[in-house]
């Protein structure tokens, strides 16, 4: 599940790439995260495409986030996954059933609320100029994050981030066993009225599964 949560949507670039931090990737990074971390919350749909080698077949779905401080709601598929910064309700609307569990953040976690702030811990990052990764270099920076924990599944993660207002346009996920999650934000609105009740789960008529700490 963790690598469906965002926050955070081809030619590989070599490790080497990223023996130094780049100057200008951070500036860009910097402007980014600065932009949304200043929003009390906001609301965004977008589209998900999964590309796993296995079958070698593409699935779409579409979702929307809503992000309140590190609190976030996550509606993906017939997923839904409710988080008010304590505990983490997920639910299966297939299931009619949710797992309500004490929620403890690791600093590695992506997440919606951390998308745009992952890259300050355990990353290197560059800008990625290579030939037909940018689809228009005019509007758009591409900026790949590569852990620096090697043992991690996912091995990049790519952005594209607006020149001109800074603002993340999509996202990529890159696993060493071939998967590919890809995701485009379609619709976007900042400092929408959100209250903290929201973030609990509170539907009726569901089975409650609760798991230990």
């Amino acid at each position: 599940m963790k690598k469906l949560l965002i926050a955070i949507l081809s030619v590989f670039v070599g490790i080497s790439a990223f023996a130094q931090q780049d100057a200008k990737a951070e500036k860009i990074l910097n402007e980014m995260s600065k932009k949304y971390q200043a929003m009390k919350t906001f609301k965004a749909a977008f589209s998900c495409s999964y590309y796993s080698p296995v079958n070698s077949k593409e699935e779409k779905t579409v979702g929307e986030i809503l992000v309140k401080g590190t609190k976030f709601i996550l509606k993906l598929g017939d997923r839904e996954i409710y988080n008010n910064g304590t505990y983490q309700w997920s639910y299966s609307k297939e299931d009619n059933e949710v797992t309500k569990t004490k929620y403890t953040p690791e600093d590695d976690d992506i997440n919606p609320t951390k998308i745009y702030s992952i890259y300050k811990k355990g990353y290197k990052y560059a800008i990625n100029t290579e030939k037909g990764v940018n689809e228009n270099p005019a509007l758009y920076d591409v900026v790949d994050l590569v852990p620096d924990d090697k043992n991690k599944s996912i091995f990049k993660i790519r952005l594209v981030i607006n020149k001109k207002d800074k603002s993340l346009k999509s996202w990529k996920l890159f696993e060493k066993n071939g998967n590919r999650y890809n995701y485009l934000l379609t619709t976007f609105k900042q400092n929408v009225p959100a209250e903290d009740k929201e973030f609990e789960f509170s539907k009726k008529g569901v089975t409650l599964v609760e798991l230990d700490d």
